[in-house]
């Protein structure tokens, strides 16, 4: 699941910088198969806890992983969002801020790998190290929200374009938070410490 997460949000990448439009056109039956594994891993949550009665660490565990995995379908439908503002900003010429959005798109691919990372290797430290990387894309979040809302309108510009800018900086935004919460959560089932 982690793995097709990760594949969409590289989908959308090519589709916003390398106006990929193939690329963003299939995150669309990725997402259908990170809701597939996200529905079925709750299932299977559920079942291990009402048939083995886990306790401490189990119980940490099993609970975490069904929050965990409805961050990472979040993460998934973030990047399908993200593909369907690259298709929406074809037609217009390259949007200004462009390599902030990149430098930001950046950060949140690597939070979402290193929370990824975390939890195959079940090591809290590295789960707690990404809430740090998250206040930078807090800030990236501000400069690009800042730089778009001043940003004047061009003659026979459209206020689409600026409004899916708004929509991508928002919807990376996201993706980090939704990292910050897996690493927490694989802290949580490592140390029982929220």
């Amino acid at each position: 699941m982690g793995a097709l997460v990760e594949s969409s949000c590289l989908l959308a990448f090519s589709g916003l910088f390398e106006r990929n439009l193939e690329a963003a056109g299939k995150i669309a039956l990725q997402d259908k198969l990170i809701d597939k594994y996200y529905r079925q891993i709750e299932l299977d949550c559920i079942d291990l806890i009402a048939s083995q009665s886990p306790v401490e660490r189990d119980l940490r565990m099993l609970s975490a992983l069904m929050q965990l995995v409805r961050d990472l379908e979040r993460i998934g439908d973030y990047a399908k969002n993200l593909g369907d503002i690259a298709i929406k900003l074809l037609p217009y010429p390259t949007p200004p801020y462009m390599e902030h959005l990149q430098l930001m798109f950046n950060r949140c691919r690597a939070m979402l790998a290193l929370s990824l990372g975390a939890l195959a290797g079940l090591d809290a430290d590295m789960g707690l190290q990404i809430k740090v990387k998250d206040d930078a894309v807090d800030q990236d979040y501000l400069l690009l929200y800042d730089l778009i809302a001043r940003q004047p309108m061009l003659k026979g510009s459209s206020p689409e374009l600026y409004m899916l800018l708004a929509l991508a900086i928002h919807h990376l935004e996201r993706i980090a938070d939704h990292a910050t919460n897996i690493g927490q959560r694989v802290a949580y089932i490592v140390t029982g410490n929220r």
